[in-house]
């Protein structure tokens, strides 16, 4: 098993049993991320440079608009997809195992966690986890200390306000507070 097996079963939302050689993998992995992301948040680097050390966490280019200031962390670091002219801000956690795609001019803002990964209920098979792509789309803005669930696609133009627990789906042009989210109007343009 190596990594482009991972990412068909996680990208095909199948899950990985905590005693699989796929779990193998993925931890493998992992240990790459924390050194990856480890050097970025040693101290300061040039907006190159972390966008560098960015493309070797996720294994593809960064357009060279993207700005994230760090520390960011991120556990696997291969599933995440990033569009042009983002701004990821200081504190951002993103467990990406389940995909995280993140469309043009989004503003991610301070602390935001987005987790990819269910662990199952079932006390037996705890340790086995369940994938959820999240898809952010064009155009969105999350507030600070907001929490991003498995499974959830935020629609273009969207506001998650800050410190929100996105549950669900938000629907385009959508604002929502709270914890669980929910819309409390519309924007428009």
């Amino acid at each position: 098993m190596d990594l482009d097996d991972l990412l068909r079963s996680l990208n095909a939302g199948h899950t990985i049993t905590g005693d699989s050689p796929l779990h193998e993998v993925m931890h493998r992995w992992s240990q790459e991320a924390l050194r990856i992301t480890a050097e970025l948040n040693n101290g300061y680097r040039e907006p190159a440079i972390v966008r560098r050390l960015l493309a070797q966490l996720t294994g593809a280019p960064v357009d060279e608009s993207v700005t994230v200031f760090p520390p960011f962390y991120s556990d696997f670091g291969k599933n995440i997809t990033l569009g042009k002219r983002i701004f990821i801000n200081s504190g951002c956690k993103f467990q990406d195992q389940g995909g995280i795609v993140i469309g043009d001019d989004c503003l991610i803002g301070h602390n935001t966690v987005m987790a990819t990964l269910n662990h199952d209920l079932s006390p037996d098979r705890r340790a086995d986890m369940h994938p959820g792509r999240i898809t952010v789309g064009r155009n969105v803005w999350i507030g600070s200390n907001a929490i991003i669930l498995p499974g959830v696609t935020i629609g273009d133009n969207a506001v998650v306000g800050a410190a929100a627990v996105v549950t669900k789906d938000v629907p385009e042009n959508a604002v929502v507070v709270g914890s669980p989210a929910r819309v409390v109007r519309y924007v428009t343009r």
